[in-house]
């Protein structure tokens, strides 16, 4: 990785933090989590064509929540106009916890999907190798043999590669969305490497670059620096900081209103939100989605903790008076990407109290999920070898393509395990919080 003192220095780097041994994950939960990916693919599909389930889920949010309300927008404008584009890729990652119950068993609880812009899927897996290396020498040849292989920078590259062919032209690029400052610049250049051995030819781009140096044709094909554009790959976009002016909204809805397939496309953007994963919590609306598959709903089901509205009315005031009563029982969550976000403790009172009206409306309560802890090493740059008290989130990546209304392709492509030491509340890898693992499955 680059440093953050020199994000965007090609010659001063880093190694990502890992963990000095792969984290115990019981067999059969992880076997849970990588066999309902390919479902909660197709209900973040689902969902993204759904556009009375979109409007009807944000309504109260986008009122009071701009970034959603700005994005909410161009979704309205898309459908508007018509959608110029029947392929649609997405590139997901559904991120668990282990939920520790009182007979000492574990349980997969979800914390978020992730539908735009999930990281790691290229780091990840030369962690495979080192912690191989590492229990080989530690003389736990068994436990050594035991790591799975895993490559999902392989499989998200596939999909995009498969998605660029149904675009159908040899010489359009992927353009990969990216910001001008980019500590994690590596975790993407691993996914263009793996689409260069399948002969995919890559460019990288900033919001600005697009929008100084990209246009739309009269059938709506995108071109940058005159070469046309098969696939938008947004590794750039997903938090409010990202859009430094007007001109970058204005770029964002060119791309959305251009022929390019867009991954993902602004529908399953808003998919992604807090908002949409409590309101699918409620009885009965997994059911709207697979009306005929009730194994499936039971599958996801499975999977969801209590997940609790803040709207404006009787169910929004209880959830807000049994918030405050017990606040370390919560994690108040807004509609924000990249970690660090959520609210914990005391704090929960004071944002809760404080807000003014529709305010709340903005978050989504949830249960806190309560895994065992763990103990490990934590490598990184600038902190002391000493054992931590950790816990450890699992992460599952999803892959699929859709070109009307034939899926085809739905995958489970890999998983991403991220550590952190027990006394940090939130925060992933790039937030300098989490560290790369492995899980050794027992």
């Amino acid at each position: 990785m680059r440093t953050k003192e020199a994000s965007n220095s090609a010659e001063l780097l880093t190694y990502a933090p890992f963990t000095l041994f792969p984290t115990p994950v019981p067999k059969a939960v992880f076997r849970q989590a990588v066999d309902v990916q390919i479902h909660y693919n197709s209900l973040v599909d689902k969902i993204s064509q759904s556009s009375d389930f979109l409007e009807e889920a944000l309504a109260s949010t986008i009122e009071v929540d701009e970034f959603t309300s700005r994005l909410f927008k161009i979704h309205k404008q898309i459908l508007e106009e018509g959608r110029s584009q029947s392929v649609v890729l997405g590139l997901n990652r559904s991120d668990y916890m282990l939920d520790q119950r009182d007979d000492g068993s574990s349980a997969l609880k979800q914390i978020e999907i992730n539908t735009i812009s999930a990281s790691f899927g290229g780091l990840s897996a030369g962690v495979v190798n080192v912690h191989k290396h590492i229990l080989k020498v530690a003389g736990r040849m068994e436990d050594s043999m035991a790591i799975l292989d895993n490559n999902p920078g392989a499989g998200l590259a596939r999909a995009i590669a498969k998605a660029k062919e149904l675009y159908g032209s040899e010489r359009a690029v992927v353009l990969i969305l990216v910001s001008d400052d980019e500590q994690n610049i590596y975790d993407q250049r691993y996914i263009e490497l793996e689409l260069m051995k399948l002969n995919v030819r890559t460019i990288r781009r900033t919001f600005e670059d697009v929008c100084v140096r990209g246009s739309l044709d009269e059938d709506k094909r995108l071109f940058v620096d005159d070469m046309e554009v098969a696939v938008v790959y947004f590794r750039n976009g997903y938090v409010p900081q990202q859009y430094k002016s007007q001109q970058d909204w204005d770029t964002r809805l060119m791309l959305e209103r251009s022929h390019a397939i867009k991954c993902p496309n602004i529908a399953t953007h808003l998919t992604g939100t807090k908002k949409v994963q409590q309101v699918l919590a409620q009885p009965g609306v997994l059911e709207r989605f697979f009306p005929t598959e009730l194994h499936v709903v039971d599958q996801i089901r499975a999977t969801f903790t209590g997940l609790y509205t803040l709207d404006m009315g009787p169910e929004g005031d209880k959830t807000v008076a049994m918030a405050i009563q017990d606040p370390e029982r919560y994690v108040l969550k807004p509609q924000r990407e990249g970690g660090g976000n959520n609210i914990y403790g005391a704090e929960i009172c004071k944002v809760l109290q404080e807000a003014k009206g529709s305010e709340r409306t903005a978050y989504i309560l949830m249960d806190m999920i309560k895994p065992t802890s763990s103990h490990n090493y934590l490598l990184r740059r600038d902190g002391p070898l000493t054992v931590s008290n950790c816990l450890s989130e699992l992460g599952v990546f999803g892959a699929y393509v859709r070109q009307g209304s034939t899926m085809v392709m739905n995958e489970q492509v890999g998983h991403l395990l991220r550590t952190k030491s027990s006394v940090h509340a939130d925060g992933g890898v790039a937030a300098g919080v989490a560290v790369l693992d492995n899980p050794l499955l027992y």
